[in-house]
């Protein structure tokens, strides 16, 4: 469980890189990005980014790979707008959770009864 100095970290971190993802990145790749959480080591040393992506797997995955290389521009903005003792590396992760949300939504829906012919 994350200490209460770790859970405002992980905040800040998550409203930075939103913000400057929904500013709008110069890589066409990364498109409606959203990011859910961050989860920043006690170190500082790595922060893991989880973002939700609207598309199929491919648009997900060029998603993912305009943010890894956006993540330099992204740590410089951290280490501009934050004062922390180290800036984190930003490792940029995939999060199914809204995903598999909406799955179990479906299947506890009940089926509509059928007409009959």
């Amino acid at each position: 469980m994350p200490t209460a100095r770790m859970r405002r970290v992980n905040e800040a971190v998550r409203e930075v890189i939103s913000t400057r993802v929904a500013e709008g990145l110069k890589d066409p790749r990364v498109g409606f990005v959203t990011v859910t959480s961050v989860d920043t080591s006690a170190d500082l040393r790595h922060s893991r980014v989880f973002v939700s992506i609207l598309g199929d797997a491919d648009s997900r995955q060029e998603a993912l790979d305009g943010l890894a290389s956006s993540s330099g521009f992204l740590q410089s903005e951290l280490a501009a707008q934050l004062t922390l003792k180290r800036t984190p590396t930003l490792e940029f992760v995939y999060d199914d959770s809204i995903d598999r949300g909406m799955r179990i939504t479906e299947l506890l829906q009940p089926e509509a009864p059928k007409e009959p012919s």
